[in-house]
């Protein structure tokens, strides 16, 4: 079935999944939580996200990361630094993310030619993991990403079980359905838990980036899984979010599904990207960020 979008940006035509999965893997095989030569790193790292991000932790992460004294650097400078870093929380590849960086990019921009500005969200999205060279644990930076401050989902990977250790797990008011929120609140106004999606949005936000609003809820939310695969805490949803839902459907087939062992060449690429980057998010990036009256 094909889905058509009305935004501001244009029409956008959703495709069959089966147009992006690569030729060495089925659908049905990306995202195994259950065996697999990478899945005791996996499960060690959700373990240790589920039991420590809990509201205060993540309200200490905010008032860490989000200030202006950490570093300076452009967005080809920030995809060199991912040369180094493996995502331990994902069970389909064991590559540097700056190789699925450009995966992501170029399969968006097979299927939507015409917006640039998908293809740029696609070699950025990950960015906020430089964190974790910058001392954060992995567990506090890569992921999938779940609400804070209401009951954990058992749409989470490895189920609610894994939250057992959490501080929160027990408070009366964080462990109901809402929480501390009211039903349809928006998610703009829902504390997630602090990771890569997170820290992105919020350095493209302080750096007055030009890409659209679509694209912006892209990189907040790709690993939001529960939501935008499980289909829960839709009653945290305002209007603007599930509209926004299917771009980030959308995007997260280019995401997920262009994981492949097959390796771009990233020189030849680079020129295109490095126009899109002068286009939208131009010279050197602040990548620290104010800090929420809302997490205070």
């Amino acid at each position: 079935m094909k889905i058509k979008l009305e935004t501001q940006q244009g029409d956008i035509k959703i495709l069959d999944l089966s147009d992006y999965r690569p030729d060495h893997k089925d659908i049905e095989e990306f995202r195994n939580y259950e065996d697999g030569k990478l899945i005791d790193r996996v499960k060690k790292t959700y373990y240790e996200m589920h039991s420590n991000q809990c509201l205060d932790f993540v309200k200490g992460r905010m008032q860490h990361w989000l200030k202006f004294n950490h570093l300076e650097m452009n967005v080809m400078e920030a995809l060199d630094l991912l040369n180094s870093l493996v995502d331990e929380s994902d069970p389909d590849v064991d590559l540097p993310n700056s190789i699925h960086a450009f995966q992501t990019a170029e399969r968006a921009r097979e299927a939507h030619p015409d917006k640039d500005w998908m293809h740029l969200t696609g070699l950025i999205h990950d960015l906020g993991k430089v964190m974790a060279l910058y001392g954060e644990p992995q567990w506090a930076t890569v992921g999938d990403t779940f609400p804070i401050g209401c009951e954990f989902s058992d749409k989470c990977v490895f189920g609610k079980a894994s939250f057992a250790q959490n501080p929160d797990i027990d408070n009366p008011v964080y462990s109901t359905k809402l929480g501390m929120y009211e039903e349809n609140c928006g998610l703009r106004n829902v504390v997630m838990s602090w990771g890569h999606d997170e820290y992105m949005y919020q350095v493209l936000k302080h750096n007055k980036c030009t890409l659209p609003e679509e694209a912006l809820c892209m990189v907040r939310f790709h690993s939001f899984y529960p939501w935008h695969t499980g289909k829960d805490y839709m009653y945290l949803c305002d209007d603007h979010d599930l509209n926004m839902l299917q771009w980030v459907l959308e995007f997260n087939k280019f995401d997920l599904y262009s994981k492949s062992e097959r390796v771009p060449d990233v020189e030849a690429l680079k020129p295109y990207y490095q126009a899109l980057i002068d286009k939208y998010m131009p010279g050197v990036m602040n990548w620290n960020v104010w800090l929420w009256k809302y997490y205070l």
